[in-house]
């Protein structure tokens, strides 16, 4: 909107808004994510989990040492998606990377605590089997926070213009 003297009339707020409106649908539904993002987050979630339940069992002088590294494990998966969704879509959406990489939607975090306690408890009473199945809901980062409410039938698959390859799932 341009600089004006005086406030915008009802009618000129009215125009900017629906311009805004029409503005942020454009980029929402332009959003993709990258392919197998879900399953990249999904698999360093579980690893972190599992090396951080296995760290804190101590089950050896060596454990220790997975703590350190699940998470960094998590944080390089974290990396190179985040740089994959800004390749593809040219632009950050605010909270991105705290909620749906970092997990601190409501559900995300719930999930997480939950799944780490369980796979703690697995440890410390030495169900190794268990330890790697207590993770959250494979798909909670994306769909719980970017596609509220879509699921998996709400998304289709979006086309490059060079054909039928894949490129991305619309997050709207």
């Amino acid at each position: 909107m341009e600089s004006s003297d005086g406030w915008p009339t009802p009618d000129e707020a009215a125009v900017a808004l629906a311009e805004a409106e029409a503005s942020r649908t454009k980029l929402a539904r332009g959003v993709v994510l990258p392919s197998f993002f879900d399953a990249a987050i999904g698999a360093a979630i579980t690893v972190q989990i599992a090396t951080t339940a296995l760290g804190l069992a101590d089950i050896g002088g060596w454990a220790r040492w997975l703590l350190p590294a699940g998470v960094v494990v998590f944080v390089l998966v974290a990396v190179i998606e985040l740089a994959r969704f800004r390749r593809l879509n040219g632009a950050w959406l605010g909270g991105f990377a705290s909620r749906v990489v970092g997990g601190t939607a409501t559900a995300a975090a719930a999930s997480y605590v939950l799944s780490l306690g369980a796979a703690v408890w697995a440890a410390f009473a030495q169900a190794w089997w268990l330890v790697g199945s207590a993770r959250p809901p494979a798909a909670w980062p994306a769909r719980g926070a970017v596609a509220a409410g879509s699921g998996p039938t709400g998304r289709r698959r979006r086309h490059t213009a060079g054909g039928n390859r894949r490129r991305g799932w619309p997050c709207w």
